[in-house]
């Protein structure tokens, strides 16, 4: 197994991409960093698609708001270059904020219809932050195939119409998501649960198994569905809901009722302490 390249700069990272044959088709992970199973996981399914796979770190200052924890988020660099390389992925892209963006930049990307709503009314402008970032690092890195994780499902929505209406040539694949055997989403933010917090986080994902009992029992009324993962987490010690909703999985319309043959998820995030958490749950395919 050939070592991890460490790219730290635009130079080293267009260097690295043109030595890459054209006949080899590459796949591309971006990441924040503070890696888990959850990114691993898509580094080994681009893998083992075949393709060169490049990740990147980069905690990207556009997408936090001025009281979120940009200063405090796990930047754990060592750690996460040797789990890159045990994975088997050909090269990192660990750029500095400078490397990023001009002092003078002046240039954003805002989509506006499926980042409305969810994240997007709890965190003004963290969507913009996201896609002028992930644009930018499809521009550098020009990957066939780029890799989000589904329990982010807003943000894989978001990306997917940016490179549908900007026609960057790249499809974009949805990883599973990955969680502990409790049944917390993997994150990195998991990290700044108290013992007794972590306890309790499991209780996000047992709302969102409510709304799924209540689907498949053949409830098909969206305010009778959120109402009952509502319930459950209002039950639950320590959470402050921001939002438990059902949406379509592609548009992130909330429709009333849920129709057969369409796919819809249902989302949730809250408050745990000072931890911020989200997940969802696909509710049909």
């Amino acid at each position: 197994m050939a070592p991890l390249s460490v790219l730290g700069s635009r130079r080293e990272l267009r260097h690295f991409r043109a030595s890459i044959a054209p006949t080899i088709s590459v796949g591309f992970v971006p990441t924040m960093g503070a890696l888990h199973e959850g990114h691993l996981s898509l580094i080994r399914q681009s893998l083992a698609a075949g393709h060169c796979t490049l990740a990147s770190i980069f905690v990207n200052p556009l997408q936090f708001g001025p009281t979120e924890d940009l200063s405090r988020y796990p930047r754990p660099l060592e750690r996460d270059l040797e789990l890159l390389e045990q994975a088997g992925a050909h090269a990192v892209f660990v750029p500095s904020v400078q490397e990023m963006y001009p002092a003078d930049a002046s240039t954003f990307v805002i989509e506006e219809r499926v980042s409305e709503g969810l994240c997007g009314t709890f965190r003004p402008g963290h969507f913009r932050g996201v896609a002028t970032v992930v644009l930018k690092l499809l521009n550098l890195v020009q990957p066939d195939f780029a890799y989000f994780g589904q329990k982010d499902a807003q943000q894989c929505a978001v990306i997917e119409r940016l490179v549908r209406d900007l026609e960057v040539p790249v499809q974009i694949i949805r990883g599973e998501t990955v969680r502990e055997k409790d049944g917390l989403a993997l994150s990195s933010r998991n990290a700044y649960l108290s013992a007794p917090e972590r306890a309790l986080a499991p209780r996000l994902y047992e709302s969102l198994q409510k709304v799924r009992d209540a689907w498949m029992s053949g409830e098909r009324r969206v305010a009778t569905l959120e109402a009952r993962g509502k319930s459950a987490l209002e039950a639950a010690p320590g959470f402050r809901l921001q939002y438990l909703e059902v949406r379509s999985l592609s548009s992130l319309e909330r429709p009333v009722e849920l129709q057969e043959g369409e796919s819809y998820f249902v989302a949730v995030a809250a408050y745990l302490g000072t931890t911020r958490l989200i997940d969802n749950l696909v509710l049909s395919a």
